[in-house]
This record gives structure tokens, C-alpha cells and sequence, in this order.
């Protein structure tokens, strides 16, 4: 109880949020920097150093020595330069010194970063400029500043800009629209955003055994076990001790961070798990998955635990996602994807409601393109996620009324009559309103959308981006149509049914994992981008290009760039896996599977020279087997090792990504099949490392 009573003072206590900054800014400044943050306005420089020197303050008095721009590159993960704050104060001594300049702009090396071709190696320097709207937080005795990274000529290179550009397009598309209804007290529309985020808890004694886990992040070899998730005993399951104790460490580590962390159970497969938080700002959200990401792998380090976020550490149970659950708010704390109260408020639902079909039916292709990886491809289309075919439920309820305006027949429960955008009174559509869709990679779930595609291991800035972009853009259209026409309803009327007309085929409510689902899409014309390799095509479509470029998402340039660090991403992946196969196979598996084959014929002789009427039928056929498997594994292995040697000679990141894909992953595959099949008939005390049982079931349970 004591515990609990200190959790609103916990929450936030290694933040400088708004909070600290009131009680310790002068009140002008206080002011200034709100309206910087609320408006998306430039620092004035004067107040710079008034900021830099309070937030030195109070990190110095939260133990802090050093402070960092804390930014995230295209490598998909966070990076850091840490300086301290000590200054030379001249008789000998140190001062501790932040100025606004530092807490502005830093300069990392830039050199060894991803940037698709944006720079040389040898253009190493790099900028980082504040990102106020996401406040600085303390780890590790360190003043994080959040901040954009960008080449020395302005060239993104980072997920966050792009990412604040799309924010700050969408609420200006959506502006357009509210002001059609009359809305003037709105003056900033944000997207909000939830993201629940899967995870695998495992010993860490047994996955330090595992060179594919280390190196890659999910297990190269592996029998399926005798159990996997065939009872549905771990899903919402009682939580184990030692989990229960990470869980619990993690949660006080997020709130100290001010990450709403909310919502923690056992997942469908065995060790798995998820946390969900409370919704936030796009911006913040997509900051706090990061550090929640990195918090999980540390607290777990603690509790003897390895944390694993790939998309599918395990073949044969379900893999982890990210979902993302989008929505749209103004500053007034209007749900934009909710029903109102009266005609004029359900009429802008609908409308927005509209501009989100419209924009994914339009860009199925880049919603695809946001969430491909060589991880994701295990786990997208297995039963276990949604397929690579983007499509949209919004439930019957919803889904009728839609018709209804459509086809304009009657609808509604209790008389027949047909429903006039901005005159009728819609039936109110609760939260869940139907059977939520667990198949669904784009589910309405009340007044928001649940994406439900990203892997778990995926930063959440690449879709949301796309996410914001492609609705911006159907926002605008809207508004280029609707604005200074003479009858508001009637214009909103004949937009909305064409839009359901012309953008229908995205709307499935039905199993998106039955077989008839992929034969139906293809005949309505839906894309599936089954793979990384098709889906990556997309970024650089002409119609995508002009997209971001007419939004100021991204130039030409930098959308290029994106496309070839994503694509080399991929390639490398494959590589390092098959690199760690060869390794493993050919210094583990083949050396432990012919000396458990050495034992055997040991025993048969020995049966021999006891007495020769003892039969070795079991030893002959099982030592038989071993070697007959031993040689298969062995070729599979020589031709996975000649086809990294012969790689195709090509500058196109793509000819590269195809081949891995095509020729490599295949081989890989192979290998892994005569590996497992060998693991299931080598004595367990013989095999070279801890097996999927071992790694599932066993370990965490004190």
C-alpha cells in the first residue's frame, strides 16, 4: 500500500516535464517554451540559456554528471554521445556548465551511420538539433535531450523528423476540415497513439548458450517440442514469480521516465509477453516504445533474464508485434474518429472516417512498405498476424450504416429511413461495438484504428509517419473539394458516398486468414506484397514519391536513401543469420552429432565383443541414420557457403535483397531442416545447446 501511495510522486520524477519546468523557469520563459512546444514555434535563442542552465539543475540534482542528444538514425534503434558538464572554471577547478547552445545543437560523427547515399564516409559531420515537444528525461545518470539528427547540408537522417513533419502536415490538412464545420477554437489537431508491444522472457544462462540468439535474436535451429500453444494455457495466464518481479522493476523504471505504462499479461505463446500503455502524442509515444524497448533488454539483465523482441525468436509459436493504435484529437479534446451527439458532429466523423479508407486504400502499398523486414516476413501471414494483404475492418454495425449511405436505402434500428450526412443523428457506435478481429491488420475498434502489422522489434516512427501522410493527403483533397462550395451537406453527402464507392474493396470484416480471403483480394485488386523484397518497391513509386515530396515528408533524395538502407538492411540480416548457421553447424552440430554417432557404433561393437548373438539391429539403424543425415546437413551447409561466396556483382540494393531472398533463404532452410531432424534423434545430454523446450518451458518459472 506504501509502494502504491508512491507512485504519482514516482511517475515523471526523471523527466523535465512540464511540471519541473513551471516551478523552475521564470515565467516569461516558462510561457515561451510552451508556446514552442504547444505550436511547433522556433526557440528564441535569448531564453536558450535560461532553459539549458534550469535543466542542468535539476539533472545535477538528480545525480546526473553527463548529458546526451539522444536521436534516432535509420538503423531503426537509438544512439548517444555523452558529454559531461564540467567546465574548466580557470584557477584549476571545474565548473558545471550546459549552455543553450549545447542543449540546441550538438555535432556527432555522422560517418559511420546509415544514410543510403546522403553522404560520403568522408563527410562525417552530423547534426542534432532539440526536439522540445518530447522532454528531456535522466537514464543512467545521464540528461537525455530527444533531438532530430541531420547531415551537415539538412538532409534527414533520422526516423524522428519525418515523423514531425507528417504530425505537423495532418494537423494542418485537418484544420482545413474543421474549419468547414465551423470549428474556430481549434487550433491543433495531433495524432495520438498506443502501442502494445510483445515481448520473450527466457533464461539468460540459456540463451548466452545460444550463438544464434546473441548474434541474430531469434533461434536458426530448433525441433518444434512436444508442447508449443496448442492448450491456450499461457494467453492471460497467471504471471510466474520471476516474470511478475520484472515486470514489476520495469514499470517503476517507465514511470520514472513518465511512459504511461499501463496494461501487462502473458501472451499466446509460452515466454511471451505484452505491456501496453496509456495513449499519448504520436511523437511521444513513438520516444517512449524506444525506451521501453531498451529498458526491457536491461531490467531483464538484471532479473538473470534475456529479453527478445524479434518478430519470430521461435518457428512453430506464435511471433511478437507492435500494435499500433492510431487516432486523431484536437487540442480542445475532441476524438475526431468518434461519433457525436448531433448531426453536425457525426457528419465530421464520417468524413473523417472516410479520409482514412480513402488513404489506405490509395497507399495499401506503403503501409505494407512501413512494416517489412526480413523479421516480420516470419510472422506476417502465418496465422498468427495479419497477412501481407492490407485491408480494413470496421465491424457490422458500422459496416451497415457505410451501405446504407452508399446504396442510400433506410437504416436504422428502429424506423427505416435513409441516413443524410449532416442531418441524421447516427446510431452510437460503442468501443468493441462488435467481435474485435484479431485477423485484421486494420481494425476500427471504436475511435481509433489498431494496426496491427508492425513487428515487434520495428520502430514505430516508419509507420505512423506513412500512417499521418497518407490521411493528410486525403484530408486535403477533401478540403480542396469541399471548401467555398454553397451547400456544405449536400457536397458532404455526394463526397462521402463516392468515397465508399470508389474505396469499398479495403473493407473486409470476414477471416483474413482463410485461403478463399487471399483468392477474394486478388479479385477485388488488392496488392500482396508477400515478402520485403516486393514490398520495399513501393517507396520509390512514382505516385509515393510525389506523395511526401508534395507534403514535405521527404525529398526525393531522402525517400531514395530510405529505400536502400531498408533494402541493404534486409540483405545484411540474411547474411549475418547464414554466416551464423555455417558457424554453428560446422562447430557444434556436425562435431556433436558424430561423436553421439561414435558412441553408438562404441556400443554396438561392445555388444559384439560381449557375446556375438546380442543384436545391434537398433545401434546399425540408428548410427545409419545419424550418419545418412550428418551427410545431407553437410551438403546443405557446402552449397548455403557457396552461394554467400557467389554473390551477384551489382550496385542495385535490390538484385542483392532478391538474391538473399531467393537463392540464400531457401538454402537456409534446408540446413535447418536436416539440423532439426538430427536434434530429435541425438541424445538431449549430446546436443550442443539448450533446445526450444529447454528455452519455453524452462528457467523462469522460480
Amino acid at each position: 500500500m506504501q509502494y502504491a501511495n508512491r507512485v504519482p510522486e514516482l511517475f515523471g520524477s526523471m523527466v523535465f516535464g512540464d511540471r519541473v519546468m513551471r516551478e523552475r523557469l521564470p515565467r516569461e520563459v516558462y510561457r515561451a517554451l510552451r508556446r514552442t512546444i504547444d505550436n511547433g514555434k522556433s526557440l528564441d535563442k535569448s531564453i536558450a540559456d535560461v532553459v539549458a542552465n534550469a535543466m542542468k539543475d535539476w539533472a545535477t540534482e538528480k545525480g546526473a554528471t553527463h548529458f546526451t542528444h539522444w536521436f534516432q538514425p535509420m538503423t531503426g534503434i537509438t544512439a548517444e554521445k555523452h558529454d559531461s558538464f564540467i567546465s574548466p572554471d580557470g584557477n584549476g577547478g571545474i565548473l558545471m556548465d550546459f549552455s543553450g547552445k549545447e542543449l540546441i545543437k550538438g555535432e556527432p560523427d555522422a560517418s559511420s551511420f546509415p544514410s543510403g547515399g546522403l553522404r560520403a564516409t568522408f563527410e562525417a559531420r552530423g547534426y542534432t538539433a532539440w526536439d522540445p515537444s518530447s522532454y528531456a528525461f535522466i537514464k543512467e545518470n545521464t540528461l537525455c535531450i530527444p533531438t532530430v539528427f541531420c547531415s551537415y547540408t539538412g538532409v534527414s537522417l533520422d526516423k524522428k523528423a519525418p515523423l514531425l513533419r507528417s504530425m505537423e502536415e495532418i494537423n494542418r490538412q485537418a484544420l482545413r476540415i474543421l474549419r468547414l464545420f465551423g470549428d474556430t477554437e481549434t487550433t491543433h489537431v495531433s495524432t495520438t497513439v498506443g502501442l502494445e508491444q510483445e515481448y520473450f522472457l527466457i533464461d539468460r544462462a540459456q540463451y548466452r548458450k545460444r550463438e544464434d540468439l546473441i548474434l541474430c535474436g531469434r533461434t536458426l535451429f530448433g525441433a518444434k517440442p512436444p508442447k508449443g500453444q496448442e492448450m491456450d494455457d499461457h494467453y492471460f495466464g497467471s504471471i510466474k514469480p520471476r516474470v511478475a518481479a520484472y515486470m514489476a522493476e520495469l514499470d517503476e523504471e517507465l514511470w520514472r521516465l513518465g511512459v504511461y505504462a499501463k496494461t501487462e499479461h502473458n501472451e499466446v505463446a509460452p515466454a511471451q509477453h505484452e505491456l501496453a500503455p496509456v495513449f499519448t502524442t504520436t511523437n511521444l509515444a513513438c520516444d517512449h516504445n524506444q525506451i521501453t524497448m531498451a529498458l526491457m533488454k536491461r531490467v531483464a539483465e538484471r532479473h538473470g533474464l534475456a529479453c527478445l523482441l524479434h518478430e519470430k525468436p521461435f518457428a512453430g509459436v506464435n511471433g511478437g508485434g507492435k500494435h499500433n493504435n492510431w487516432s486523431l484529437s484536437t487540442n480542445t479534446g475532441v476524438n475526431l474518429l468518434e461519433p457525436g451527439d448531433s448531426p453536425r458532429q457525426n457528419a465530421r466523423f464520417l468524413l473523417f472516417l472516410a479520409a482514412v479508407i480513402q488513404a489506405v486504400d490509395d497507399y495499401q502499398d506503403l503501409l505494407r512498405a512501413s512494416v517489412a523486414s526480413a523479421g516480420n516476413d516470419h510472422r506476417l501471414g502465418a496465422n498468427e498476424a495479419p497477412p501481407a494483404i492490407v485491408s480494413m475492418f470496421l465491424g457490422d454495425e458500422l459496416t451497415a450504416v457505410l451501405e446504407a449511405i452508399e446504396k442510400e436505402t433506410p437504416y436504422s434500428p428502429r424506423d427505416a429511413e435513409i441516413i443524410k450526412v449532416g442531418v441524421h443523428i447516427l446510431p452510437r457506435f460503442p468501443q468493441d461495438s462488435t467481435d474485435r478481429n484479431r485477423t485484421s491488420p486494420f481494425a476500427f475498434t471504436g475511435n481509433k484504428f489498431e494496426f496491427r502489422m508492425p513487428g515487434s522489434a520495428l520502430s514505430a516512427a516508419g509507420p505512423n509517419t506513412v500512417l499521418n501522410t497518407i490521411i493528410a493527403e486525403s484530408l486535403s483533397q477533401f478540403a480542396d473539394r469541399l471548401e467555398g462550395v454553397a451547400d456544405l451537406n449536400s457536397a458532404l453527402d455526394g463526397l462521402i458516398r463516392e468515397v465508399l464507392k470508389r474505396h469499398k474493396r479495403i473493407l473486409f470484416n470476414g477471416n483474413n486468414y482463410a485461403k478463399e480471403w487471399v483468392q477474394e483480394a486478388e479479385g477485388r485488386g488488392l496488392s500482396n506484397l508477400k515478402d520485403t523484397v516486393e514490398a520495399l518497391s513501393a517507396l520509390i513509386a512514382p505516385k509515393n514519391i510525389d506523395l511526401f515530396i508534395r507534403h514535405r515528408i521527404f525529398t526525393e533524395e531522402e525517400l531514395r536513401s530510405r529505400y536502400e538502407i531498408l533494402m541493404e538492411t534486409y540483405s545484411k540480416t540474411l547474411h549475418i543469420e547464414a554466416l551464423t548457421m555455417v558457424d554453428m553447424v560446422n562447430k557444434q552440430i556436425l562435431p556433436a552429432v558424430i561423436r553421439y554417432t561414435d558412441s553408438i557404433v562404441q556400443a554396438a561393437l561392445h555388444k559384439q565383443v560381449l557375446s556375438g548373438s546380442l543384436s545391434t539391429e537398433t545401434e546399425t539403424a540408428l548410427a545409419e541414420r545419424l550418419s545418412s543425415l550428418s551427410g545431407c546437413l553437410y551438403r546443405r551447409k557446402n552449397r548455403l557457403e557457396s552461394a554467400l561466396v557467389h554473390l551477384p556483382d551489382s550496385d542495385d540494393p535490390q538484385v542483392l535483397a532478391s538474391y538473399y531472398k531467393d537463392e540464400v533463404l531457401p538454402l537456409m532452410q534446408a540446413v535447418r531442416e536436416s539440423a532439426d531432424e538430427l536434434e530429435t534423434i541425438t541424445a538431449r545430454e549430446e546436443w550442443p545447446y539448450p533446445c526450444c523446450s529447454d528455452l519455453l518451458f524452462c528457467g523462469i518459472s522460480g
